[in-house]
Parts: structure tokens; sequence; C-alpha cells
């Protein structure tokens, strides 16, 4: 018989890491395949072998699991280039986007966002909190140039994240043009003349 005072290790409490990447990767995945249908709590648990309660305990919403999932996903598809060029950190930073928004479950999971966002206004506030976090991307390359002398003081860093995501978004959307290398280069040398 065991009689100890020491205290019992933690069990279950904390995230599992392994627990987390699944109920991301499963919410993303129903977002993709939704097409228009909603994504529940009790769909993403049970796609991703946990049960709700789970969810709850780590997100406060379905929203703010969806936003995580999409957040991740970008985190891990498009990261923050830093190679000292202006330049060349715009231009990977649009290859990666582009190219990251035509594999799935990002771009039928963004088309679905987008279009449910229209009718659900839970879904809209998502969208611009994901669209936000991306624009600071964006910003954080643009004004890491401006310090280093790359862009001049006067250019609105603003007004030149509106037409990199403008560009990106209108293609996207309408799908009238590509997203490829060669417009990832046409979008940076257009925004830095």
């Amino acid at each position: 018989m065991h009689d100890s005072k020491e205290p019992r290790p933690h069990t279950g409490r904390r995230r599992n890491e392994a627990a987390r990447l699944a109920i991301l990767d499963a919410a993303l995945e129903l977002l993709a395949d939704a097409d228009g249908a909603p994504v529940s709590v009790e769909t993403i648990a049970r796609a991703a072998g946990v049960g709700k309660q789970t969810l709850y305990r780590w997100w406060p919403s379905k929203g703010a699991v969806l936003l995580d999932a999409l957040t991740d996903r970008a985190a891990q598809d498009v990261p923050a280039p830093d190679t000292g060029s202006l330049r060349e950190d715009l231009r990977q930073l649009a290859v990666a986007t582009f190219e990251a928004a035509q594999r799935r479950p990002s771009a039928p999971a963004l088309r679905t966002l987008v279009r449910e966002a229209a009718r659900d206004a839970h879904l809209a506030e998502l969208l611009r909190v994901f669209t936000e976090s991306r624009r600071a991307a964006v910003r954080v390359v643009l004004e890491r140039g401006r310090e280093r002398g790359e862009l001049a003081a006067d250019r609105d860093v603003d007004l030149l994240v509106d037409q990199f995501y403008g560009f990106f978004w209108y293609r996207f959307l309408l799908g009238h043009a590509p997203l490829d290398r060669s417009a990832a280069d046409r979008l940076t040398e257009s925004l830095l003349r």
C-alpha cells in the first residue's frame, strides 16, 4: 500500500496538444465541406474524437474554435518572412498567401466563411477578426521595410495593405485571373513603385 502525501499529477484539464490539433483540423475540414450547412460544436467534437465539453473547456464558442483553426492554419501556411528585403518579404508573403488559398482545406473553408458571413453576424465578426490578423502580417512587413528605409515615410501603409488584400480577395472570390507566382511578383512591384 502506497501512502504518499505528494500531490497527484495533473490529469486531463490541460490542453492536450494532439487533441487541440485534431479539433482545429476537424473544424477546418468541416468548414471546408459545409457548403452552407452549419458547423456545430457537436460535429467538430465528433470529427475530432473528443467530447463536446473538451471544446467548451478550451474555447468559449464554435466561432472561437473556427477562428483558432483558421489562424493556426494561416500561420503554418503563410509564415512571416524576414529576409532583410521589403521586396522579397512582400513577394514571399504574396506567394505563400496565394498558394495557401488554393489548397484544401483553406480554399473551400474561406469561401464558405465568406458566403456564410453575409448571413451570419457571428461569422462576419469571425471573418473580420481573421482578416485583420492577416492584414497585420502584411503591415508588419511594410513597417519593417519603412524602418530600413525601403519604403518612403509618406506611403500610406494601410492603403498598401488594402491593395495587397483587395487584389487577393478579388481574384480569390471571382476567379477571373490567377493567383500565382507571376501575379505575386506583379503585385509586389506595383505596391513598391
